[in-house]
């Protein structure tokens, strides 16, 4: 993009859908109480967070819990809940694989945090249908990572790795799913 605009939550993973995303990345920078904390983590979704940092990290940034709705109202009760837990799932696991794409891309070539793949409840994550991460790219209140994440090299070296892994995971998915 060529300015920086704010979108809410919401308006983020509707743009996606929108567009017919195959799959949604969100790029964040965000601190921690540990100025310690450094290098990237990854993060997909889960109803309980992978740590207590995790959970305070979704719970600043979410204004609500529920997952985007597909329009199922035709259905019975017993179907829509059959239907969305299969779908559920399946983004779920398309999710889960993306991230181990994205680890694998970024090992040994830019710094990861301890653990790398967390979970969280991040509104962002919660469509349905979207194979949706959250990466966390560095802490501003770590001083490595904030002059890290001001650099044009640094940047285009997150970027790099991502379109990597994006590919890497559409061959697999070509492959393997469908």
């Amino acid at each position: 993009r060529d300015k920086d605009i704010y979108l809410s939550l919401k308006e983020r993973t509707k743009l996606a859908k929108i567009n017919n995303a195959d799959i949604f990345i969100s790029l964040h920078a965000d601190s921690s109480k540990n100025i310690k904390a450094n290098g990237i983590s990854v993060f997909s979704l889960s109803d309980k967070a992978s740590d207590k940092e995790a959970e305070a990290l979704a719970r600043r940034e979410n204004k609500s819990d529920l997952i985007d709705g597909v329009d199922l109202s035709n259905e019975s009760s017993e179907v829509t809940n059959i239907l969305l837990d299969l779908t559920k799932r399946e983004t779920l696991n398309q999710s889960s694989s993306l991230v181990n794409y994205l680890i694998s891309s970024f090992e040994g070539k830019i710094n990861l945090l301890h653990r790398t793949h967390r979970y969280a409840g991040f509104v962002v994550l919660k469509s349905l249908d979207i194979p949706s991460v959250l990466i966390e790219m560095g802490y501003l209140s770590n001083k490595n990572d904030s002059k890290l994440l001001l650099t044009n090299d640094y940047q285009n070296k997150i970027a790099d790795k991502i379109s990597d892994a994006v590919i890497e995971y559409f061959v697999w998915k070509e492959k393997n799913v469908n």
